[in-house]
């Protein structure tokens, strides 16, 4: 598990969505969201004749993230760090651009663990429970 992994610990003596808390902060902000549902579908949502990586493979540049957001550069690159941080994208550094991309298999982890959480009495992974 790297560094970016969201760390999940269902069977520790806390009710298991104190470890999600850096993804649910991270995504509590409506653009940090957005800009997860625009990397979702990089080629939909961002002009491709911009780019100079492979955005399935490398993600999209910050900076085509900044004009899409029309906030300044190291305002974009701030929100970035937090969903980095949170394990929701990977970056990649091209020449002197980052890129990012979204890390699916964290972005599933958090979404079954919410499931496991939050969902419905009949889910089949219901195993965790707040007290």
């Amino acid at each position: 598990m790297s560094e970016t992994d969201i760390q999940l610990n269902p069977a520790s003596n806390e009710s298991g969505s104190e470890s999600l808390m850096p993804a649910l902060k991270a995504i509590a902000n409506p653009l940090r969201l957005r800009i997860l549902i625009w990397l979702k579908n990089p080629r939909a949502n961002f002009p491709m004749d911009r780019i100079i990586a492979n955005p399935e493979e490398y993600g999209i540049c910050v900076t085509q993230i900044q004009t899409k957001t029309g906030l300044a550069q190291p305002t974009v690159s701030n929100h970035m760090l937090v969903l980095e941080r949170a394990g929701l994208v990977t970056s990649t550094r091209i020449r002197q651009w980052t890129h990012y991309r979204r890390n699916e298999a964290n972005i599933a982890q958090l979404i079954s663990e919410l499931d496991n959480i939050i969902g419905t009495n009949d889910a089949p992974n219901n195993q965790t429970h707040i007290q």
